[in-house]
């Protein structure tokens, strides 16, 4: 049974098909109650209606919604709806996303914790949003706590100048109730991508790696579950260099399952593009080997964090095709190295990352912000008003009758630090 205690779950935009993790993490805690708020909805995952609030609408409105949020901050109508849920926490999801956030929290006067997940850490700061750039060390100062995916993660953020002391790594866990193999299902020699089609999750070089699996074994053949901008592009690149390869563009989770448990091995070589970008962790390393399927890919960002090299896979260089096909290959013809492999991958996924396990550890995480706001004597602002943003406007929220939150604290407009 969950407590009546409400955590706002925010994403600019909710939530595309390759965030399945952020909805299995939110339903899986106990003692909070997750209500979802983003700028819009995007046509990717399902979530409660009951528990949904987009602040935009469609269209050019929505556009001006949306663009008057992000310089303005919330206006009173969002402030008075949330505040009525008494919510105890904010968690935000990506950099960007939770320096939209800042100002919902501090007109609340509730804790915002931020997860960075990848791209937010490592990119260059020429490829991230200016507006984000010009607010990052308000959200460095505003938030109490950041989570980071990976101890690589945690790194990169220490380099971009995040205060030590609020950064704290989370792995998000699996489901590994739901990613647990049926034994009854045979696998076929299929080697298996799942990921956006975008050059950080080096699709193309699975597929370079391929030509050479199929002419050594030629029954081998390549299924790729995901979608973006690079689809039609690697799509030539399979047909004029392999001979049975299938695209089955973005696929539900029952999807990614369904195929996990029939395919030999997951090759998923995720590079350093030329932004920056980097795979903070990888969820789908994660559910692969849940699943019992060995994993080939990269040595490259959090990898390593998620997949024990010659324990529960193999990773090699980034774009080295050639050790990727190696490792394919000696997978596929070597069966006993197999069976080691996909029983010590679901053993450590079960042990480690259980998400039940790591909600568990989450909401304990929640818990220890509360306590130390709680500890903070807050002064509130004359009249419980606050400006949002410097140099950004002036908005105001006024006239809001706002309850007190579980605490019995009163839940003031705007926070001092």
């Amino acid at each position: 049974m969950r407590s009546n205690r409400t955590l706002v779950i925010y994403r600019d935009e909710l939530l595309h098909p390759s965030e399945t993790f952020i909805r299995a993490q939110a339903e899986s805690l106990r003692s909070f109650s997750p209500f979802f708020v983003g700028l819009r909805r995007t046509p990717g995952l399902s979530l409660p209606e009951d528990r949904l609030h987009i602040i935009s609408r469609t269209g050019y409105i929505g556009k001006a919604q949306r663009a008057r949020f992000k310089l303005l901050g919330p206006n009173a109508e969002l402030i008075r709806m949330l505040a009525r849920m008494r919510p105890a926490l904010i968690h935000a999801h990506f950099g960007p996303d939770a320096s939209n956030a800042v100002p919902v929290a501090d007109a609340l006067d509730i804790p915002l914790v931020a997860t960075f997940h990848g791209y937010d850490a490592t990119v260059s700061d020429e490829h991230l949003p200016k507006l984000y750039l010009r607010r990052r060390d308000r959200l460095k100062a505003s938030a109490d706590l950041f989570l980071c995916v990976s101890e690589f993660i945690r790194r990169s953020l220490l380099e971009k100048g995040f205060p030590a002391d609020k950064l704290v790594v989370h792995y998000t866990g699996v489901d590994v109730d739901f990613f647990r193999p049926d034994p009854g299902i045979p696998r076929s020699p299929t080697i298996l991508f799942v990921g956006r089609l975008v050059a950080v999750k080096g699709c193309q070089y699975v597929i370079r790696a391929m030509s050479h699996v199929q002419s050594v074994v030629p029954e081998a053949k390549l299924v790729v579950i995901g979608d973006g901008p690079l689809r039609q592009e690697l799509q030539a690149q399979a047909c004029s260099s392999l001979r049975n390869w299938e695209f089955l563009g973005v696929g539900d989770p029952q999807v990614v399952r369904q195929w996990m448990n029939q395919s030999t091995v997951l090759c998923a070589p995720s590079v350093t593009a030329e932004s920056g970008a980097t795979e903070g962790f990888g969820m789908v390393f994660g559910e692969a080997q849940a699943m019992g399927l060995p994993v080939v890919s990269s040595a490259s960002g959090g990898i390593p964090e998620a997949v024990i090299n010659e324990e529960t896979g193999f990773l090699v260089k980034e774009r080295d095709s050639d050790a990727l096909a190696t490792s394919l290959i000696v997978l596929l013809q070597n069966p006993q190295l197999w069976v080691r492999f996909s029983r010590a991958g679901q053993h450590r996924m079960r042990k480690l990352f259980n998400i039940q396990r790591q909600a568990v550890a989450l909401e304990a995480i929640y818990d220890r912000v509360l306590a130390a706001r709680s500890r903070v004597t807050t002064r509130e602002r004359p009249g419980g008003m606050t400006t949002f943003w410097r140099g950004a406007g002036n908005f105001r929220p006024t006239g809001l009758d706002i309850p007190s939150n579980d605490s019995g604290t009163h839940a003031s407009v705007g926070r001092s630090k």
